[in-house]
């Protein structure tokens, strides 16, 4: 049975290691038989470098990595039913979007993720940083960011079957059941 879900939370929140929990806890029962853990990161200096392999280093053997910075609608589209998809994490797709392919693009391509995700046969937890909560920052770019990743989540929470906000490891059930 395919499932969406949204885990949200600020840095360090504990929303990946939900997701992970989430993920493998759905193997185990036998709701999926493949989990893929899509990485959306580009790992450019040194300090991102060590942040990626420190989260390589806590997942086991079962999950298959992809490293895709742009084409997740793709690979949600053309998941297959028993696999699970972790994309980790939405903030870092957007950013990668905005820097890199402009704000268009962006916005088209947001499309086409919420097309394949209304479509999508896999189970597909996504997470992504909460930024809205700060003070208006004072950059062009960064006032683009924020609103760009308010409009994300908003338009991913329509279609979701479950949203949580994470704080501090605890988990708040926004949409759905709790499991």
């Amino acid at each position: 049975m395919a499932q969406i879900q949204l885990i949200l939370g600020g840095a360090r929140s504990g929303k990946s290691r939900l997701a992970e929990q989430r993920a493998i806890l759905l193997l185990e029962q036998g709701a999926v038989n493949e989990l893929y853990y899509v990485a959306t990161a580009k790992a450019q200096d040194e300090e991102m470098k060590s942040r990626v392999f420190a989260h390589q280093m806590q997942r086991d053997s079962r999950w298959q990595l992809v490293e895709e910075p742009w084409h997740i609608d793709k690979l949600i589209a053309t998941a297959r039913e028993d696999a699970l998809l972790l994309i980790d994490c939405l903030t870092l797709w957007l950013s990668f979007g905005l820097c890199e392919m402009g704000k268009a693009a962006t916005i088209d391509k947001k499309e086409h993720v919420l097309a394949a995700l209304e479509s999508c046969a896999a189970t597909v937890i996504l997470v992504s940083n909460e930024v809205g909560h700060g003070i208006i920052p004072l950059g062009e770019l960064s006032r683009e960011f924020v609103d760009e990743s308010g409009w994300l989540h908003q338009d991913i929470a329509k279609v979701a079957d479950r949203v949580d906000f994470v704080i501090a490891g605890l988990p708040q059930c926004l949409k759905g059941q709790d499991v």
